[in-house]
């Protein structure tokens, strides 16, 4: 008898770790600006088609712990979502948990390698737990999946060409 999971399976009988990928991406800049720039959370509606309007609260800063708010837009719809930072190590790693760190929903990071003159960018996106909010079976969730993937490959794209046209040091 097959144990395979069907499509119209509820979130409930997904396995969350199923659903993550990484996206890499070579820039014309040295790992710390790269990362300057990434953790530079009001930054990323330069570059991302989905995010925009991005602050760290009042007083808080790119690191371990702080906490920023963002609009993002997704099939017609638009929402804000909490972020916590867990990972800020200035030129090699930065990440942060939408939902926080304790109970979050979805962890993102970005990772800086040295390559030549410039730098290998990776971003993850990863579920953490599934929630209906994300969507109410597998497919749900792999259209969410891909959308994101999507997104993230427009982010860095737009990322490399951002400091390769206009923003060399």
């Amino acid at each position: 008898m097959s144990t395979s999971v069907r499509e119209s399976d509820p979130v409930e009988a997904q396995d969350a770790s199923e659903f993550a990928f990484t996206r890499r991406v070579w820039v014309d800049a040295a790992p710390d600006r790269v990362y300057g720039l990434v953790s530079n959370v009001s930054a990323i509606g330069r570059w991302s088609p989905t995010a925009s309007d991005v602050a760290f609260d009042p007083g808080a800063g790119p690191e371990t712990g702080a906490w920023f708010s963002g609009t993002n837009r997704r099939d017609g719809r638009q929402w804000t979502t909490r972020s916590q930072i867990v990972t800020a190590v200035p030129g090699t790693a930065f990440a942060f948990v939408v939902g926080g760190a304790a109970d979050g929903i979805v962890h993102w990071s970005w990772t800086f390698h040295p390559a030549g003159r410039g730098t290998v960018v990776e971003q993850s996106w990863r579920l953490l737990r599934l929630d209906p909010v994300l969507g109410t079976d597998r497919a749900d969730l792999e259209r969410l999946r891909d959308f994101m993937a999507d997104s993230v490959d427009i982010t860095l794209l737009s990322l490399a060409q951002w400091i390769a046209e206009e923003h060399r040091p």
